[in-house]
């Protein structure tokens, strides 16, 4: 039982690294709460007709501040995952071995449904970087969108 748990920390660790190296993020860094931020609100939603967040693509100008507020109105627990598309794809490969891990990072919160998170993100590099739901089956359903950072 040890040997599993040390193994579980052991990976955490290394999602932990696949999104922060030295205190760095790679789609920009935790927001300021002092600081003024624009409010994008994003529904999540599962239905027959599949996964997804409204909207899924955003744009955002180098140095804003964006407040994600994120609404859970499907059925099924979700999360919303903001990195490169390179670590969202290490971290959903993390997921399969640990589909039940929960998230309350700067860039990526676990919503259950019926309830609302916020994350609060300054994109201080450009680029495309995407929100991603890592539950095994949830991306493949559709649940992605992009921000695009100019």
């Amino acid at each position: 039982m040890k040997l599993i748990s040390l193994a579980a920390v052991a990976l955490m660790a290394g999602l932990a690294a696949a999104h922060a190296h030295d205190g760095e993020y790679s789609a920009g860094k935790p927001g300021d709460p002092k600081k003024p931020a624009r409010t994008v609100t994003v529904i999540i939603q599962d239905d027959a007709d599949g996964m997804r967040y409204v909207p899924n693509r955003i744009e955002v100008k180098r140095g804003e501040q964006v407040r994600f507020v994120l609404q859970n109105q499907g059925a099924l627990k979700h999360e919303f995952t903001l990195a490169t598309m390179q670590d969202n794809k290490k971290h959903g490969a993390l997921m399969m071995k640990f589909p039940d891990m929960e998230h309350d990072d700067p860039n990526a919160k676990s919503i259950e449904p019926g309830k609302s998170a916020e994350i609060l993100w300054r994109f201080d590099k450009t680029g495309t970087f995407e929100f991603a739901c890592l539950i095994p089956g949830h991306y493949e359903a559709g649940m992605h969108g992009t921000a695009s950072v100019k």
